[in-house]
């Protein structure tokens, strides 16, 4: 049974959460983050720009997923992560 886009949406920023509040993550999680994403850009609920910022957790994680450096991506975009949690209480 597939998991609503509520509880995506939060399983989504809990692992956003603990990758800005650690700097640190994994390969799976970024996958599962990438997995995550695609699933939500299907509600047509969400807006253009709700889409935008989870166009760019996309890529976000594909990066992660591929980098030899991992720690140091999550790093380099603290700020973002911050902003894109923040944004996540406006989505629902």
């Amino acid at each position: 049974m597939p998991i609503s886009h509520q509880h995506q949406l939060s399983l989504l920023k809990d692992i956003l959460t603990n990758h800005q509040s650690d700097n640190c993550g994994s390969a799976s999680e970024c996958e599962q983050v990438e997995r995550l994403v695609q699933s939500l850009l299907t509600n047509d609920q969400y807006s253009e720009e709700t889409k935008s910022i989870l166009q760019e957790i996309s890529k976000y994680s594909q990066t992660g997923s591929t980098t030899e450096n991992l720690d140091g991506h999550i790093t380099s975009y603290n700020q973002q992560l911050l902003q894109w949690v923040e944004n996540m209480d406006s989505f629902s």
